[in-house]
């Protein structure tokens, strides 16, 4: 069964999967949407005795129809392999009445290397299928973890270069050393004075911006994207929600069809709208909790069915998740719009025009799948305490706010269904937030000194990733406002 994809916003043609990838974004400004959600017809009992690369061809084969059996198994091959820290890819620990699913063994130990291990090998493949002959720039806007992830996933890959946006006093300083000391002839870094949310909107309005598109083209070179709203990301994250219930289930956790929650730390709305889909494909997914922290648009959209970005926006301890505009937001309001484009389409345009927009009684009716809750930095910090206390597990402040949400979520419903948490990223990330809210002074050490303390602490080896940037050379420090975004990418290019 071939699965076609389609804009959010109607105006552009049906594409492949392949198409879909190279494009990023659509056209008329939309994200690529699959005409349907393809069923989940592999019984648990196969899932459950397969490895993770196994069960990521079984999920992304019915997405991406057009890749051979052949082509997709070498992308995953490539992708899932000894850049990660486990043979299990994403295993499940066990700690306070929960199931966190550690998404952050890879390159780069955040959750992005999941999809973006895989991502430029999907492009490239992409590429060759569709005879493109211009090289591809991938441009991202990143809030702290997309950007290594990307870097590391596309560095020196052949017919690629990839441009990297991130807030300048925005991210923690592991992330930002992360990105700025990234090898490869064909990566580029960019601090903005500036929010994530300013870095976004940069990048979209680059992508949907003819007269640079044609300006690009004469010089042999095309966008695409790696950030969430690229479907090429979307549907590699879908696996692992698949993954972990087939663990649960092998390991006796969980019956066959026994409902399951999912608690997901977020931010662009990706992460949490995989896990959807992945009920849509036939995933016995019980409720899906929306975490957020101080930035709090999605719990009160959630609450009331406005989406409203006119806000203060606050820098927190989980800077992944320091977004007002959630792209990925957008294909769920598609579909509970009953794939309305032209509705879609006029939502989006109130929320670029005037900052907000409400859905209908209808449309919210279509939303018992989610409930959203948030945490304060008190109440993050003070989850991370708890649970060291409780499990002697240390997690990053991200996912202590899923971890506290869903504190919140079983104290206001009694409902004791069994809980997977989306462990997003390694407390190694965020040393520093974490070791403060341990109750360790951190004052006038560095992060590594405190990368050190932490390995004591958790009893975890200092993970490769914080040990290979420890003595690394800076070689990215451009640094740009919002609006000059796109004459830096030009300069980039050598485009006069």
């Amino acid at each position: 069964m071939q699965v076609l994809y389609k804009s959010t916003r109607g105006k552009e043609k049906k594409v492949t999967a392949s198409e879909a990838i190279l494009k990023g974004l659509s056209e008329d400004g939309g994200l690529f949407v699959p005409e349907k959600i393809p069923a989940l017809d592999v019984p648990m009992e196969q899932l459950a005795d397969m490895s993770y690369q196994e069960v990521a061809f079984e999920v992304m084969s019915r997405f991406l129809t057009d890749f051979t059996e052949e082509e997709l198994k070498e992308c995953i091959s490539r992708a899932y392999d000894e850049k990660f820290d486990t043979s299990q890819i994403a295993p499940l620990h066990e700690a306070d009445g929960a199931y966190f699913l550690e998404l952050f063994h890879g390159a780069t130990i955040a959750f992005k290397d999941m999809a973006l291990s895989i991502l430029p090998h999907l492009m490239t493949t992409a590429a060759k299928k569709n005879q493109i002959k211009n090289e591809i720039v991938i441009l991202t806007a990143t809030s702290g973890d997309t950007g290594k992830a990307a870097l590391a996933g596309f560095a020196d890959v052949p017919g690629t270069r990839i441009i990297v946006f991130y807030p300048k006093n925005g991210v923690s300083p592991i992330q930002e050393k992360q990105m700025v000391t990234q090898k490869g002839q064909n990566t580029y870094v960019v601090g903005i004075t500036g929010n994530f949310d300013d870095a976004q909107t940069a990048v979209k309005k680059m992508f949907n911006d003819r007269e640079l598109a044609r300006e690009l083209d004469e010089a042999g070179f095309q966008f695409s994207s790696a950030n969430s709203i690229n479907i090429g990301r979307l549907v590699p994250q879908i696996v692992y929600y698949v993954y972990a219930y087939a663990t649960l289930f092998r390991e006796g956790k969980i019956k066959d069809r026994e409902m399951i929650n999912i608690v997901v730390p977020t931010g662009n709305f990706g992460n949490i709208l995989a896990a959807f889909y992945a009920k849509q494909m036939g995933l016995p997914v019980n409720k899906l909790i929306c975490a957020s922290n101080e930035n709090k648009v999605l719990f009160d959209f959630f609450g009331t069915g406005t989406y409203d970005r006119r806000r203060e926006f606050v820098l927190t301890s989980s800077p992944s998740m320091d977004i007002l505009i959630s792209s990925n937001l957008e294909r769920l309001i598609y579909r509970i719009a009953g794939n309305d484009a032209q509705k879609c389409s006029l939502l989006m345009k109130n929320l670029s025009e005037q900052g907000e927009y409400t859905i209908t009684e209808e449309m919210k009716g279509q939303l018992e799948d989610f409930c959203g809750y948030f945490c304060s930095e008190e109440e993050t910090a003070k989850t991370i305490a708890r649970i060291y206390q409780n499990s002697s597990y240390v997690i990053d402040t991200h996912t202590a706010v899923a971890a506290g949400a869903y504190k919140k979520y079983v104290n206001d419903t009694g409902d004791g269904t069994p809980a997977v948490i989306a462990s997003t990223a390694s407390p190694y990330k965020f040393t520093r937030s974490v070791m403060e809210a341990l109750g360790v002074s951190t004052a006038g050490a560095d992060d590594f000194a405190l990368a050190d303390q932490l390995s004591v602490i958790s009893k975890v080896a200092v993970p490769r990733a914080v040990e290979e940037i420890r003595t690394a050379p800076v070689l990215h420090d451009r640094v740009v406002d919002a609006p000059d975004m796109p004459a830096a990418v030009k300069e980039i290019l050598g485009i006069r």
